[in-house]
């Protein structure tokens, strides 16, 4: 199934007439404090709308999971709890898919890049943002956090035009 028609019989959204190759409203959507916390580049993960380091000295772990005394999951639910935040498969996002300090063309290639983002295509990537809960999280944060500042049905349109136009990533010469 195409991506729009997928997007279009999961979350009934029109297909938009996004600027073709427009990735400026994705970089802002992906570099919300709520995506850069677990993709960071550090070896611990980050919290809060100011992205501090995260309580307790957790650190990132040999899976992404946490250390062996302080996994994740010891915490981190299937869903928000109180004020703890929680989705299913709560984990850190691999170095590889760090985000952090990218330029909107870095962030890019590092998004279509399947060594780096998890031996995804472009349409598996539409996929993924679209209906897995743990990227679904940042726009239902719960407790205090702020969503993601883009609501998430225009974010799958612009990921949606910006697939229907190549996925093509600024700086790059076609």
């Amino acid at each position: 199934m195409k991506a729009c028609a997928w997007i279009l019989a999961v979350f009934s959204l029109a297909c938009s007439a996004q600027p073709a190759n427009d990735f400026t409203p994705i970089h802002r959507g992906l570099t919300s404090p709520r995506c850069l916390n677990c993709h960071t580049g550090t070896a611990f993960p980050r919290q809060g709308d100011e992205r501090r380091r995260h309580d307790f000295l957790v650190v990132r772990g040999a899976d992404n999971r946490g250390a062996a005394a302080m996994r994740c999951s010891a915490c981190h639910t299937a869903a928000n709890s109180g004020n703890l935040p929680g989705a299913p498969h709560w984990s850190l996002a691999p170095p590889s898919m760090s985000w952090e300090g990218l330029s909107e063309g870095q962030l890019c290639r590092r998004l279509v890049d399947p060594q780096r983002n998890g031996r995804r295509s472009v349409e598996m990537l539409l996929q993924h943002m679209a209906s897995d809960p743990l990227v679904g999280w940042g726009w239902a944060p719960g407790g205090q956090r702020q969503p993601v500042e883009m609501p998430k049905e225009e974010f799958l349109r612009a990921l949606q035009a910006w697939s229907a136009a190549g996925a093509r990533c600024p700086g790059t010469i076609d």
